[in-house]
């Protein structure tokens, strides 16, 4: 589709272009500083949660079924932790571990450990010539960032409407034996918004790999609804356990944009194999993670059915600011040839694409007129964006007139870089 700028004369390109500089200048004197760069919840909306606080004082019981959460002991999570655990990555309870804050983390220690001492029965990754990792992009930045540390060649795999190109990804795990895994957001994937189908979920459950292949399935935002009509993700453990493939499912979740960021509790779920194996590991360096936030957590949100009515109030704080999103484009871009984008029905951002060669060019006139976006690139191994036209818009910490302020300078920049773009064509 050719851009509105592609389809005027000389002059009018040129006249168009002088508006727009001058529409940039006029935005540089009013110093905004306006920040879209992390997709964090806002202060309000961390407040929701404030009330878990009273639930742990020193009058407290502090049991929970028979556990004695303020001592040293039950490594894996104590039991309500671990339903809800099971609650949230599909598995039974009793295949489960319930760790601190981050589930980067936990991703991060599983793949040291088969990078260091093998997938039990296998040679370990740091023995092998080459080692492989399938990444759908665009996608998590700190995902990439956890096997480019190791050495491990990041491959990209282009996103669909249904998750993963599949086609590519069976034909590569089928073809090469170094590919020993891939990471996985399959609902409200960051930055997409997209849910994988059911049958990408079946496909990547059965397919053809290496016996060694780990799929780090993070289902981050697996309540993260904003919608009336939330999206379905099937359960790929379902599949896996079906195919005889359960071990290559490593599933990970966390309440961290549910409760406190950076505070919460972090879930593991994966075959009783797995578990074991995980467990047997990070028992070397740690004796039991924080018992007593997990109780105060599961107090707070015993299941599964009280975490999706307090992600109703979430919702309250996210809708306005998605809907502002899509307001502010369309009315800036639409039509214009200038950009698509995507729009999610939970999660926590927006992928915008603009012209080919644009996105660094875009962020950085976004940042000399005050508003700071996530790194243009962030959303591809090694920052590499093949085209550099993707941008991760994460509109959930401002207010929304500071949302629509930053949009506007977004929609502003983006027409500025587009027209330069043809006049640099065309000379």
């Amino acid at each position: 589709m050719a851009t509105i700028y592609e389809e005027m004369r000389a002059e009018e390109l040129d006249a168009a272009i002088a508006e727009l500089e001058a529409e940039v200048e006029k935005t540089k004197a009013r110093g905004l500083a306006l920040d879209m760069a992390r997709g964090k919840p806002s202060p309000a909306q961390v407040d929701i949660s404030r009330p878990m606080l009273d639930l742990i004082s020193s009058g407290a019981d502090l049991t929970d079924e028979g556990v004695d959460c303020s001592n040293y002991g039950c490594f894996e999570g104590i039991p309500s932790a671990r339903r809800l655990a099971g609650e949230f990555i599909g598995v039974p309870p009793e295949q489960t571990i319930v760790l601190g804050s981050s589930s980067l983390n936990i991703m991060q220690s599983i793949l040291i450990h088969y990078w260091e001492k093998g997938v039990p029965g296998y040679t370990p990754w740091s023995k092998v010539d080459h080692v492989k990792f399938l990444c759908p992009s665009p996608g998590y930045d700190r995902h990439f960032g956890i096997t480019a540390d190791l050495g491990i060649e990041n491959i990209p795999v282009c996103m669909t409407e249904d998750g993963p190109d599949m086609d590519e990804v069976e034909r590569l795990c089928a073809s090469d034996d170094s590919i020993k895994g891939m990471f996985c957001v399959p609902k409200y994937s960051n930055p997409t918004g997209i849910t994988y189908s059911d049958e990408t979920v079946r496909r990547l459950a059965t397919m053809q790999a290496a016996p060694d292949f780990r799929i780090v399935w993070d289902n981050a935002y697996a309540v993260h609804d904003f919608t009336d009509t939330p999206d379905e993700l099937a359960n790929i453990f379902d599949y896996a356990r079906e195919a005889g493939n359960e071990d290559r499912i490593l599933g990970v979740a966390s309440t961290s944009k549910i409760t406190f960021p950076g505070a919460g509790v972090a879930f593991f779920g994966s075959s009783p194999a797995n578990v074991a194996e995980v467990a047997s590991t990070l028992k070397v360096g740690l004796i039991s993670a924080n018992k007593l936030n997990q109780l105060m957590h599961t107090r707070f949100l015993p299941d599964l059915a009280a975490v999706r009515a307090h992600m109703r109030k979430h919702a309250e704080f996210l809708r306005p600011r998605f809907a502002a999103v899509e307001r502010k484009l369309e009315e800036g871009l639409g039509g214009t040839g200038c950009a698509t984008w995507t729009h999610p029905h939970g999660g926590y951002f927006v992928s915008f694409d603009g012209p080919e060669g644009s996105a660094k060019r875009v962020a950085a006139l976004c940042a000399e007129m005050g508003v700071k976006l996530t790194p243009a690139g962030a959303t591809w191994p090694y920052g590499k964006d093949p085209h550099d036209t993707n941008i991760r818009i994460a509109p959930t910490y401002p207010t929304v007139e500071e949302l629509e302020a930053a949009l506007d300078v977004l929609v502003l920049a983006v027409k500025l870089v587009s027209a330069r773009l043809v006049r640099e064509a065309r000379s």
